[in-house]
């Protein structure tokens, strides 16, 4: 997840998404809109007696509620920090936190797969809401009945704190309760299964929660839309890395005997004429015999058809490669092409020298093998590849 960068605490970048910057204004405005509602709320919770009579006025309520977003999201970022602290204790990278539309991100390098790691990762950040609410409520208590703006943005926060964690531990994978139902499940089975178990009880829970949002709330049917999505997509993830655990790019790229290339010279009308016969997207480009660049049926398209033939290949390819090694996991290679938004990567071997293509397709075969014959052994992998792979495979 992109965001603005706005410092760095503990060695944590904290970024701000750009949907944060349109949601803090809408928070801010819902409480001050409400700030007669909610402080009835407070006083029959915590069995006060703040006077919502002044708090109401303009401009005093707006003031409370910018205030009072501002307390919430920063309660969010300590939330954040719970987890991302405990993770760093264990030896995880820290990425970054970002606050964006529904609270915040800790993005760890690596998910645990330790059991008990993720659980007590999973639970810091409910703690540390907890915790908040609790020194918020200690505040709310020690300021007088005078300061009734002050006590009303820290009942606020004790109360929205504590619903913020019990929020969290619901079953919703990947919120935290969910989390911390597939670290319990993974304690007698293999961690992929249970990311299944525990992704299909988050969907299921995210199917509920969008039917009461029908009811109550259209901001819950968007949170559970992106509950449904980020349940679906860790747990393709995880077993997708459990699959590949024993694979290499070597074991299921084409290797450069069975690579097709052009070169700098070829014409953008050869190129998709030559695209159109192989059914190839992309293809390395070469000079004496070295790799220049990569071409993909996206640059080529780029030209008006009149113009193709006077346009060459090195107009158009890209000659930023990236590249990967032929002992690097099947993994890493996914993940290189997500973060450089590529279908394809050119192998290059120690010497420098081009041994191979692995591409998407390659990949998602090799998993869809693997799947079906229930094996992780790369040399079964490869085989079962090799007897599919041709030159004339869509790339």
């Amino acid at each position: 997840m992109r965001g603005i960068r706005i410092g760095t605490v503990f060695g944590i970048p904290i970024k701000l998404d750009f949907t944060f910057l349109l949601v803090l204004p809408f928070f801010a405005y819902l409480i001050g809109a409400d700030v007669g509602n909610l402080t009835g709320a407070i006083n029959g919770l915590f069995g006060s007696s703040i006077e919502a009579g002044p708090l109401t006025t303009s401009p005093m309520s707006w003031v409370i509620g910018i205030a009072a977003a501002l307390g919430l999201f920063l309660g969010v970022l300590l939330h954040e920090f719970g987890h991302s602290l405990v993770a760093r204790n264990f030896g995880f990278e820290i990425e970054s936190i970002t606050l964006w539309l529904f609270g915040g991100v800790a993005r760890f390098t690596e998910i645990p797969e330790d059991w008990k790691q993720e659980f007590y990762i999973a639970v810091a950040g409910p703690i540390v809401s907890v915790l908040v609410g609790v020194v918020s409520f200690v505040g709310f208590l020690a300021v007088p009945n005078s300061q009734a703006a002050v006590k009303f943005v820290l009942g606020y926060l004790a109360m929205t704190n504590v619903a913020l964690a019990v929020f969290n531990m619901l079953p919703g994978f990947p919120m935290d309760g969910g989390r911390v139902l597939r670290a319990l499940l993974a304690r007698n089975r293999p961690h992929a299964r249970a990311t299944q178990i525990a992704a299909e009880v988050g969907k299921m829970f995210a199917f509920l929660l969008g039917i009461f949002g029908l009811f109550t709330n259209l901001f819950l049917i968007a949170l559970a839309f992106f509950i449904y999505i980020g349940a679906s997509s860790e747990a393709q993830q995880t077993v997708m890395k459990a699959a590949f655990e024993n694979v290499v790019v070597r074991d299921i790229m084409t290797a450069r005997e069975d690579l097709h290339t052009v070169t700098e010279q070829t014409s953008v009308a050869e190129l998709m004429g030559q695209m159109f016969r192989e059914r190839h997207t992309g293809y390395p480009v070469m000079r004496n015999g070295n790799l220049v660049g990569m071409v993909t049926l996206n640059d080529a398209r780029g030209v008006n058809e009149v113009e193709r033939d006077a346009y060459r290949v090195e107009d158009v390819m890209s000659d930023d490669v990236t590249s990967i090694t032929p002992d690097a996991g099947a993994m890493d290679a996914l993940a290189a092409m997500q973060e450089h938004n590529v279908g394809r990567l050119p192998v290059i071997d120690v010497d420098g020298e081009l041994v191979g293509l692995v591409s998407r397709t390659d990949l998602m075969t090799a998993f869809d093998i693997i799947q079906t014959t229930g094996s992780l052994n790369p040399v079964s992998a490869t085989d079962a590849v090799g007897e599919r792979s041709s030159p004339s495979d869509v790339r």
